[in-house]
């Protein structure tokens, strides 16, 4: 009996391991009302803001489309705040459309600084200067063209995404890149572990945007998931990659409550 006992406390220490964060109860709520300004990029049909530091690609086809923006260096995070989701209205200009209308856009490029301008004339994505570089269509939405620049309210969402999370494996059998998009609730991904049918749990570290690494040997294993967003709740989507994956390969798991 006592052997027993052992025995499940230490399984019991080995899986709090694992899983040192305990997941947050209920669903991700926003943040609150801010203020920064916004511009346009991408062209009119905003094939222009493909790819991007995030590592998302084709916008259209990973689910983003023409509802994206590109964070400055105060909003960026190195990167961390690829795929977090903002509510956005342009106020106290002429150029605001009528009514101050609402865009929802998912952070997926990166706004450098343009150290050859002031952070007032062109400079617009200097530190420390909160500022959304938006595709022009959805730019459109909010305030007239001709503006160029407006200021804006905004504020952290929830990100509302159909489907599950994607996970698709890029790399080599000794390099493992897994780029992961199409994430709902609070969206940006901040913590990934990976289980092999062989293996135990293991952290992945980010390599870029949302591209998460591993060097471990997992080909011919089926493969687990668990992601972790900024406000502390995570999801674990088990054996959603079948044992003959290929690289290249997407798959879809489970995605965060909203």
């Amino acid at each position: 009996m006592a052997f027993m006992s052992v025995l499940c406390i230490v399984s019991l220490i080995a899986f709090s391991t694992v899983f040192v964060d305990a997941n947050v109860p209920g669903v991700y709520s926003g943040g609150q009302w801010k203020t920064a300004h916004a511009t346009f990029y991408g062209g009119g049909d905003a094939t222009g803001t493909m790819e991007g530091a995030c590592g998302y690609g084709n916008l259209y086809s990973d689910g983003y489309g023409i509802n994206t923006a590109a964070l400055s260096t105060a909003l960026f995070n190195s990167g961390l705040s690829c795929g977090a989701c903002f509510e956005i209205k342009c106020v106290n200009t002429k150029w605001c459309h009528s009514g101050s209308p609402s865009i929802f856009v998912t952070a997926t490029n990166f706004c450098p600084p343009n150290w050859a301008q002031a952070n007032d004339n062109g400079g617009w994505c200097n530190p420390p200067r909160t500022h959304f570089d938006l595709s022009q269509p959805i730019f459109l939405k909010i305030a007239e063209y001709r503006a160029g620049i407006v200021p804006v309210a905004y504020r952290r969402v929830p990100c509302r995404k159909r489907g599950g999370i994607r996970f698709k494996i890029n790399g080599n059998p000794n390099f493992n890149l897994v780029l992961i998009t199409n994430v709902a609730g609070a969206g940006d991904v901040v913590g990934v572990r990976v289980k092999g049918s062989k293996t135990g749990w293991m952290p992945m570290s980010r390599n870029w945007g949302q591209n998460w690494q591993s060097g471990t040997v997992l080909v011919g294993q089926s493969l687990s998931f668990s992601v972790k967003t900024s406000d502390g709740r995570h999801t674990t989507s088990w054996n959603v990659v079948p044992s003959n994956w290929q690289f290249g390969q997407s798959f879809t798991g489970n995605n965060f409550r909203v």
